[in-house]
């Protein structure tokens, strides 16, 4: 038997829609993370770009376990001495709670070269309703 490699020009990728409402945030997030590097597909390939689209609505629905809505800090600089930023779990939910889905999902892709086209397919939305029904997804649950 022969092991069938998929090609650049043998990709075909489907959108997905996943409600975000009332989901533990990491399970969600590695399922996510899953489904845009196209760990789910048959047609796999670990050097391609082979995953699909996916569409978050009610990102700010999720639920986080245990005490990390005070405990969890999210850290980055500015490159100027004493830049260190840290921002609490708590109040990036309040602020921006796509960023929390981003930054989970960002943080299990693999660190390479197609991780920034990977984050590219993933679209958030804080509504139940997204501009993207002319793709026609369709709807998982994770």
């Amino acid at each position: 038997m022969k092991t069938k490699v998929l090609k650049k020009s043998e990709i075909k990728r489907t959108w997905y829609v996943v409600d975000a409402g009332d989901k533990v945030l990491g399970r969600f997030a590695s399922q996510i993370a899953r489904i845009l590097i196209g760990k789910h597909k048959p047609t796999y390939t670990p050097h391609l770009d082979c995953g699909d689209f996916v569409i978050v609505v009610n990102a700010d629905k999720f639920r986080v376990t245990g005490k990390k809505l005070t405990d969890k800090i999210y850290y980055h600089h500015s490159f100027y001495p004493g830049g260190l930023k840290k921002v609490h779990l708590g109040l990036m939910l309040k602020r921006f709670p796509e960023r929390v889905i981003y930054h989970a999902v960002s943080g299990m892709l693999p660190k390479n070269k197609l991780r920034s086209p990977r984050l590219k397919r993933l679209k958030l939305y804080t509504t139940p309703d997204h501009p993207h029904a002319s793709q026609s997804p369709t709807p998982i649950t994770v």
